[in-house]
């Protein structure tokens, strides 16, 4: 199934899908596959292409990896969190974000299928530089997929919680991925959305973070 979304639909519709992830109907990996080969056109540092992408369907492995999830989530979360003041709409969001954030934590195994994006290096204590570079060679890549993935009537959310407090390499260990070769860029819970219509999200004016020839 597609949308037969414009180009800018799908950019200004691509959302952080969490309670309207179906976790009911399968998703077949002939979908993903595409999906995936549509993300590996992002750019890549000096064609360099050292992304990789592991994908879980197992049932106890996902389990185990949303207990990671969990577990750290339950510190992010009492946190003290940002305060951004009254009027600001990022402020009157946060109690539906936090929410629907507590939502997907409870229920992350229960999407058909999770992803794992990486990158081959150790990003650990390297300058700005070194890490721009990396993740610039994964991220667009990832983003892509998402988009593919709207395209196509599906949905995920861009978490990386689990990377926390040696959470990446807990889940290093349980994939059989490299730690000390790869790292990871994030958590996605893969599913069908429920309904495909989706809004433009509120977002601070474009004139309050656009700069001219200086800050």
């Amino acid at each position: 199934m597609k949308l037969n979304l414009s180009a800018d639909e799908v950019l200004t519709t691509t959302r952080s899908v969490r309670k309207r992830l179906d976790f009911d109907t399968p998703v077949d990996r002939a979908v993903i596959e595409e999906c995936l080969e549509i993300a590996l056109q992002a750019p890549t540092g000096s064609n360099t292409q050292g992304w990789h992408w592991v994908f879980v369907e197992d049932a106890v492995k996902k389990k185990a990896i949303a207990d990671i999830y969990r577990t750290n989530f339950e510190v992010y979360a009492n946190a003290p969190r940002r305060e951004f003041g009254e009027g600001d709409i990022r402020e009157a969001r946060m109690d539906a974000v936090r929410d629907s954030a507590t939502y997907l934590s409870d229920n992350f195994e229960k999407a058909p299928v999770l992803m794992i994006p990486c990158i081959e290096g150790r990003l650990d204590n390297l300058p700005s530089f070194a890490t721009a570079s990396v993740w610039g060679s994964l991220l667009p890549a990832v983003w892509s997929f998402m988009l593919a993935l709207r395209e196509r009537g599906m949905g995920s959310a861009w978490t990386t919680i689990h990377l926390m407090n040696g959470g990446e390499e807990q889940a290093a260990e349980l994939l059989g991925i490299p730690y000390d070769k790869v790292s990871q860029g994030g958590l996605f819970p893969i599913a069908y959305t429920l309904g495909t219509e989706f809004k433009l999200a509120k977002r601070l004016p474009a004139a309050e973070v656009m700069h001219w020839d200086s800050w």
